[in-house]
């Protein structure tokens, strides 16, 4: 992958993680910040909307449906510090995808090989519902990075909403 388009990812990381276009959403991820459950009381959040993460020259796409409340919100770090991130970051290491089995904040020395974890939609949701407008606004994101990911051959989504996001994005792509 060019140098320009590793500048390009990041560049929209920095974008994304200053989004504030879905009201809801934004009073919602900060209002799961500043009063956590018992477990994460004391731990700073993140509490800011959540990028791609891995491989910039993955061929293979994980797509999520969105960050969990007390999750990637509170980490910053898609599928990070939750039970499915467990599971996930587990069979990503046995498949050779991870360098590490476990996934407890940014900066844990993490890395992903040949795999880029995302999401349809960068804000953690209540009751993980997002609205049609809230994924609508989010697509964007999802696409620019699909399009920046130009070695990617596969794309596991993580569960209909992720499908559909991703459905949805290629089509805008005219993939």
């Amino acid at each position: 992958m060019s140098s320009a388009n590793r500048r390009a990812l990041a560049a929209l990381a920095e974008e994304v993680h200053s989004c504030r276009l879905c009201p809801r959403l934004v009073e919602w991820r900060e209002a799961q910040a500043a009063n956590p459950p018992r477990r994460y009381r004391g731990e700073e959040y993140w509490a800011r909307p959540i990028s791609g993460f891995g491989d910039p020259e993955a061929r293979v796409v994980l797509v999520g449906l969105a960050p969990a409340a007390h999750g990637a919100n509170r980490t910053g770090r898609m599928f990070t510090g939750d039970r499915s991130g467990d599971w996930l970051y587990a069979s990503l290491h046995r498949t050779g995808f991870a360098n590490q089995p476990t996934s407890e904040r940014r900066g844990d020395g993490l890395e992903l090989r040949d795999a880029y974890i995302t999401a349809t939609v960068r804000c953690a949701p209540p009751a993980n519902k997002p609205t049609p407008e809230e994924r609508d606004t989010c697509l964007p994101y999802l696409e620019r990075e699909l399009r920046l990911l130009k070695r990617a051959q596969v794309v596991v989504a993580l569960g209909s909403f992720g499908w559909d996001g991703f459905l949805r994005s290629a089509r805008a792509l005219g993939e």
